[in-house]
C-alpha cells in the first residue's frame, strides 16, 4: 500500500491543523497469524505539526505494532533537519482531551506494541479493540527537501489476555511531621526519552538524599503504574507529566495517577488555559518547565496567568537558568508594584540518563507532612528553595525590632522604616559568595563566611522583598562580569504590611 500525497487537511476546534492520509484496512483473518501494511509518503516542508494515519482494525486483534521511518537529508547549516515523533489513539478517537489516548513515543523509539497483557513502555496496556485507530505522526521539524516516511502497521490475530490493574504509588510516607524535604519533581525514564528505569531512578533518588520525586514523562502517563516495590518510608513517589507542547514543556506536577493531559495544541490555538485546569482538577500543579532553553519549541509561549509556580533551574547551571531567574524577579517586582500574586520558584534536575545527576538541583519545601497535599501546598505558599544537592543546607529569616519574623515564603508585616535584620545560615558550600537581591537589585554581597552566618540590615522602606543566592565563584574569574554558578537560592520574604 503506497500513500504518496496527503489526502485531507482538518482542523480541530482549540487544537493544532491535521493532516489525514487514507485509512489503513485489514482482512478478517481467522483468529491466528498476523497481517501487516506499509505506508509511504513525504511531508512538505511546513507540514502541520500532526499526521493522521487512520487504521481499521477488525475483531480478533490481540496486539496491534507499529514501527516507522524516516529520511534525515542534509541541509545548510542553521536550517532544521527532520525530525517526526509517533504516538496512537485508539478507537474511542482523537478529540482533544478525549478518552482515546495510547501511548507516545515522541523520537524516543521507532517501534512499539501494544496488546491487553503488557505495552511497550510509553503506551498503555489494554484491549484492542475493533474501530478504527489513528497512528499520529508528529513532523517536529521538517527539512527544505521535505520529510520522506514509512509506517508499517502489523496486527496480531488470536484470543486477548487480561489486562492487569496497574499498581500506583500512594499519595503520602511515613515523613517527619513538619519539616523541609527534599523533592526533584522533572525525571524522565525509558517511558519516555529517558534511559534509566524507574528502578535505576528510585535508586539514584535515594542516593542524592531525596524524600520525593515526581514521575513526568512527555506526553504519556504509562510510568505511573511501573513503580512498584520502589517507594517506601524514605521515598515518596508522585506522579505527573511533562506536557511537551511546540510552544514550551509544563510540569503537571502531582496528577491523578493515570490522569493525561493533552498537549496537542500551540499557544494560537487558545487551548493551554483549558488543560491547566485539566491539571488543578486531577490534582496537580501547573509549573511551566525551563522557560528560556535552546531545545525546538521548549520556549515558553503561553504566559504565566496559569502557573502555579515556575521551574528556574533545570539541570545543572546553564544561561538559560540565569534568564529565567532574572524574568522570574522582574514578575516578583511587578507584583510588588501592582499588589497582585507573586509565583514561586522551584528548581528540577529533568535528568534523562547518566551521567545527569538526579537531584541536580531539588526543590527543599516546608511541608505539614511527607504528601502529596502537604508538599503542593508548600510549593504554592513560596516555602521553599532551591539547592544543587542535599549537602547544601539553609536557613533564612527576617526578623523585626519587635520580635516578630518571617521566614522563606512569608511576610513581615513592619512599617516602612522600621529596621529588618535579614540572616541567611548556609552549609556545604565552600568557597562560595551570598548575595541579598531585592526589588531594588542586588545589595548584599559577601564571600559566605566559616560558620556559614551573614546579617544584613534593611527596611520595608528598601526593600520590598528579600531573597537569597548562593553562588560558586565565576568560572573566568570574574573577567567577563558574569556571576558564577547558583549552589543554593530562595524563594523571598516580603516586607511591609502588604
Amino acid at each position: 500500500m503506497n500513500r504518496r500525497d496527503v489526502l485531507k487537511m482538518t482542523a480541530v476546534a482549540g487544537a493544532a491543523s491535521v493532516l489525514t492520509l487514507d485509512r489503513v484496512t485489514f482482512a478478517h483473518a481467522d483468529g491466528s497469524g498476523e497481517e501487516t501494511r506499509t505506508v509511504t509518503g513525504r511531508l512538505p516542508a511546513g507540514a502541520p505539526d500532526f499526521v493522521h494515519l487512520p487504521v481499521e482494525v477488525p475483531r480478533g486483534v490481540r496486539e496491534i505494532a507499529v514501527s516507522y521511518g524516516y529520511d534525515r537529508p542534509a541541509v545548510p547549516d542553521g536550517t532544521q533537519g527532520n525530525a517526526c515523533d509517533i504516538g496512537i489513539f485508539d478507537e474511542r478517537g482523537t478529540e482533544l482531551g478525549g478518552p482515546g489516548f495510547r501511548g507516545w513515543s515522541g523520537g524516543a523509539r521507532t517501534e512499539f506494541a501494544i496488546g491487553a497483557e503488557q505495552a511497550t513502555p510509553g503506551y498503555l496496556a489494554g484491549p484492542v479493540r475493533p474501530g478504527t485507530w489513528h497512528v499520529v505522526l508528529g513532523p517536529y521539524t521538517v527539512a527544505p527537501q521535505g520529510l520522506a516516511y514509512e509506517v508499517k502497521v502489523t496486527l496480531r490475530y488470536g484470543r486477548q489476555g487480561a489486562t492487569p490493574k496497574p499498581v500506583y504509588p500512594p499519595q503520602h510516607a511515613r515523613g517527619r511531621g513538619r519539616a523541609w524535604y527534599r523533592g526533584d519533581n522533572h525525571l524522565h525514564s525509558v517511558h519516555s526519552d529517558g534511559k534509566r528505569t524507574p528502578a535505576e531512578i528510585a535508586a539514584a533518588a535515594r542516593a542524592a538524599g531525596l524524600d520525593w520525586i515526581t514521575t513526568t514523562e512527555h506526553n504519556t502517563t504509562s510510568s505511573h503504574g511501573a513503580w512498584q516495590g520502589l517507594w517506601g518510608d524514605d521515598l515518596l513517589i508522585l506522579t505527573g507529566e511533562e506536557v511537551t507542547t511546540r510552544n514550551g514543556h509544563v510540569v503537571a506536577l502531582g496528577t491523578d495517577p493515570g490522569a493525561f493531559i493533552d498537549w496537542r495544541y500551540r499557544a494560537r490555538d487558545h487551548a493551554f488555559a483549558r488543560f491547566a485546569r485539566r491539571i488543578r482538577q486531577t490534582g496537580g500543579l501547573v509549573v511551566p518547565a525551563h522557560p528560556y532553553a535552546t531545545c525546538v519549541g521548549c520556549n515558553w509561549k503561553f504566559g504565566y496567568a496559569e502557573a502555579d509556580a515556575l521551574e528556574v533551574w533545570n539541570g545543572p547551571y546553564t544561561p538559560d537558568d540565569e534568564m529565567a531567574i532574572a524574568a522570574w524577579d522582574g514578575m516578583l517586582v511587578a507584583s510588588v508594584r501592582d499588589g497582585g500574586r507573586w509565583l514561586p520558584a522551584i528548581g528540577n534536575s529533568d535528568a534523562h540518563r547518566e551521567p545527569q545527576v538526579v537531584g541536580l538541583p531539588q526543590t527543599v519545601v516546608l511541608a505539614d507532612a511527607l504528601s502529596r497535599e502537604a508538599l503542593q501546598e508548600g510549593i504554592r505558599a513560596g516555602r521553599s528553595w532551591i539547592a544543587e544537592s542535599s549537602a547544601v543546607k539553609l536557613s533564612f529569616r527576617a526578623t523585626g525590632g519587635n520580635g516578630a519574623h518571617a521566614d522563606i515564603g512569608g511576610r513581615l508585616p513592619v512599617a516602612p522604616d522600621a529596621p529588618v535584620t535579614v540572616r541567611l545560615e548556609a552549609g556545604g558550600v565552600p568557597g562560595c559568595t551570598a548575595s541579598f537581591v531585592t526589588d531594588q537589585g542586588r545589595l548584599f554581597t559577601a564571600p559566605v563566611p566559616a560558620d556559614g552566618r551573614l546579617e544584613w540590615r534593611t527596611s520595608a522602606a528598601q526593600a520590598a522583598y528579600v531573597r537569597a543566592e548562593v553562588r560558586h565563584p565565576a568560572a573566568d574569574g570574574g573577567a567577563s562580569g558574569l556571576p558564577g554558578a547558583m549552589a543554593a537560592m530562595t524563594n523571598p520574604i516580603f516586607l511591609g504590611r502588604g
